[in-house]
């Protein structure tokens, strides 16, 4: 007779003891369980043990999850122990078991946090000293004793408040005293940027304790891993500086040179980028143009002499004005006239006080920037685009001052100047690394190609608008394809001429053409069913593959992931961490935690999730918020997610949707449909080709006068 489904034969261990094969029984709790096992060795004191899977996880078994995991109290005895050996093998598993939160919450309330400090803070002193004789024991336990700090810290439950400036300065050492060792300058620069990221006090601190200068080095090695996290470092003190300070901090980063090591040593380096690196130069970039917005919400005041001095200067480069006539009441006539005449020419719309043209924000000063930019460093091409347009019909004419303002804005909205970094973005674009003044150099190239634009279409004043649209989509077309420097994107905008655009328009109309006769619509409201279904299949075969998630926290780097995939048929949810990103799919056997798909109650996205409630600057992110979704079940359970990239998030609710029963309402499903509706349309209508189909059905004729012509079968 088989025995119940609730007795399990489970293999137990005990360090020095034979193996034994114990019954267990899942119905008893699981205090019981381990004193059962307990009283096996003749173990006292049970409920300082746990149980610990033997494969690499190391995790708990709890009664709320279902993990495994070691005892931590044993494991905070042993970190304390008088051999070097027996505290470096303690703080190797302690490093290993970290990562479980269960296991975590133990450690910590056993004051282990201050544990570690203390030993980072006072105890390498004493190991120091005996570096000489056994150097590869210190560097394995001082790396040991910072990623299980760092691991601990992740789990969010200790505030970054709590740590000394004595520990901050030890952290702060190890960047300089151990560039050769990999590991505990990876683990010390993690922990720097955490403090920095996390509370603003340490900031200060930090920002004190470590330069610029001390961190450039990093970039110039040869290991990627430890230059993502040096420029991660660079970029938590440049995104937490106070506003007063972050301008000073850039020029601190143009003095050292910053821009150029990067692009010698990473971007142009022999070999690809990976996406965490990818990530922390589009931080930089943002963080960088960041700096323009001040000036980008910067009203010009006409009364301020020096503004208008700018004016000034752009109708002197231009006309290169005569000198000064004196200041009779007759020149004082002629001057303005001359000047409202001129500022005409520049293309301004206020010809008599053009400083009035730049009180709109934005893009406020930072347009009337770009434009002495370009006249004092492209001067022949300035005075060619003014004098060129000065001379045509007032109605042809491009206006530069008007340009350059509706310009700047439009750069500024594509960089998206002023907003906070995505956590999950790492669309940076080579090029603007290439140049110290690489917005206003950007700038100079569009205003050009605004130009040229502008002459191609033969455009009036009333086609101002169409023109920008135009010159928009040349711009991120070059974009995407992501040129290596400010040359080539020049390069590119020269092949999408205004006529390639039209071209580009024609096919892309063509290949998206939408039948509109009432025999095509009732088509496909026929097969629309039959596509929704295979539409449905497919999202639900993605799901039984299963996707990798992260778990994102304010410190990316030791980025935790967790696994989440639908059983195949249908009926469960397995998921689970992973120590990495998987290649490939992930077993269901190997995913520790299940949730039946009819425990769910619903499926929320983005502000409704519930992690997107909490507060913190990660989860007040656009980008974030719009990837995230939630599962609800039970009372007061939830499963939260935040998708790797729009097309997964797409997938995820279309599937757990799908599921419920519900439709299937995200962009992804309403593009798949319109392409594979208007891909079963042509296929059908193959034998209809170059016949019109009518909009009615044709006439029915009337009836004959007689039914001679009928055949009688019979």
């Amino acid at each position: 007779m088989p025995p119940p489904a609730d007795i399990v034969k489970v293999a137990i261990e005990w360090p020095g003891a034979f193996p034994k094969l114990m019954e267990i029984d899942q119905k008893k709790p699981l205090s019981s369980i381990i004193k059962e096992v307990c009283d096996g060795w003749s173990l006292a004191n049970h409920d300082q043990f746990a149980l610990q899977h033997a494969d690499s996880s190391n995790f708990y078994i709890t009664e709320k999850v279902g993990k495994f995991c070691f005892g931590a109290f044993q494991l905070h005895e042993r970190i304390q122990s008088s051999s070097m050996d027996a505290k470096l093998e303690a703080l190797k598993d302690l490093a290993n078991y970290s990562r479980d939160v269960t296991f975590a919450q133990e450690f910590i309330n056993l004051d282990g946090i201050s544990l570690l400090t203390q030993m980072v803070e006072s105890g390498t002193e004493r190991y120091q000293k005996l570096q000489k004789i056994m150097k590869p024991c210190f560097g394995d336990m001082l790396s040991f004793t910072l990623t299980a700090f760092v691991e601990l810290m992740d789990h969010g439950i200790v505030s970054w408040d709590t740590f000394s400036v004595a520990f901050i300065k030890k952290i702060a050492s190890y960047v300089n005293k151990f560039a050769s060792d990999i590991s505990i300058l990876q683990r010390s620069l993690a922990i720097l940027e955490s403090m920095v990221l996390n509370s603003h006090d340490l900031y200060q601190k930090v920002a004190q304790e470590i330069t610029i200068g001390q961190l450039i080095p990093h970039l110039q090695g040869t290991d990627q891993e430890i230059q993502t996290y040096t420029i991660a470092v660079i970029n938590a003190l440049f995104l937490k500086a106070p506003d007063d300070k972050r301008q000073e901090m850039a020029n601190i980063l143009a003095q050292k040179q910053l821009r150029s090591i990067i692009l010698t040593h990473v971007i142009r380096a022999q070999r690809a980028i990976n996406n965490e690196m990818a990530h922390q130069l589009y931080v930089l970039q943002v963080l960088t143009f960041n700096l323009l917005e001040d000036r980008m919400m910067t009203k010009m005041d006409p009364q301020d002499q020096a503004q208008r001095d700018i004016i000034f200067e752009l109708r002197r480069i231009a006309f290169d004005a005569e000198s000064e006539p004196n200041n009779s009441s007759g020149s004082m006539e002629k001057r303005k006239s001359m000047y409202t005449r001129d500022y005409k020419k520049l293309g301004f719309i206020n010809h008599v006080n053009p400083a009035m043209d730049f009180t709109q924000t934005p893009p406020g000063m930072l347009a009337l920037d770009n434009m002495l930019y370009f006249a004092k460093h492209h001067q022949d091409a300035y005075i060619r685009i003014v004098l060129e347009n000065s001379s045509r019909e007032d109605k042809h004419e491009c206006p530069f001052g008007r340009s350059s303002i509706e310009l700047t804005k439009m750069l500024c909205e594509i960089l998206k100047v002023g907003e906070l970094p995505s956590e999950t973005c790492n669309d940076f674009h080579p090029m603007f690394f290439t140049h110290d003044r690489s917005f206003e150099e950007f700038f100079c190239i569009c205003i050009q190609l605004l130009n040229k634009t502008w002459k191609e279409m033969r455009a009036t004043s009333e086609d101002f608008n169409k023109v920008m649209q135009v010159v928009k989509e040349q711009i991120m077309r070059a974009l995407t394809t992501k040129p290596s420097s400010l040359d080539q994107f020049k390069s590119k905008l020269q092949n999408l001429s205004y006529t390639e655009i039209l071209k580009i328009r024609q096919s892309e109309r063509m290949n998206q053409e939408d039948f509109q006769s009432r025999p095509i619509l009732e088509l496909k409201e026929k097969i629309q069913p039959e596509i929704l279904e295979l539409i449905k299949q497919q999202r639900l075969n993605r799901l039984v593959e299963g996707t990798c998630f992260r778990k994102l926290n304010s410190r990316r780097r030791q980025d935790k992931f967790w696994y989440c995939r639908l059983s195949p048929n249908h009926k469960v949810l397995h998921y689970g961490d992973l120590e990495e990103s998987p290649q490939g799919e992930v077993p269901h056997d190997s995913l520790q935690d299940k949730l039946p798909v009819a425990d769910i109650k619903a499926v929320v996205t983005g502000k409704d999730c519930p992690h997107m409630k909490e507060k913190g600057a990660l989860k007040q992110n656009k980008e974030v918020l719009e990837l995230a979704f939630s599962i609800l079940y039970d009372s007061s359970g939830q499963l939260n997610f935040i998708a790797p990239d729009k097309h997964e998030y797409c997938v995820w609710t279309d599937g757990l949707n799908a599921l419920l029963g519900k439709d299937m309402l995200s962009d992804l499903t309403r593009n798949d449909l319109d392409t594979l509706l208007s891909m079963e349309i042509k296929l059908r209508l193959l034998d209809l080709e170059n016949i019109q189909i009518p909009d009615a059905p044709p006439p029915i004729p009337k009836e004959p006068s007689n039914y001679d012509f009928v055949y009688d079968c019979n």
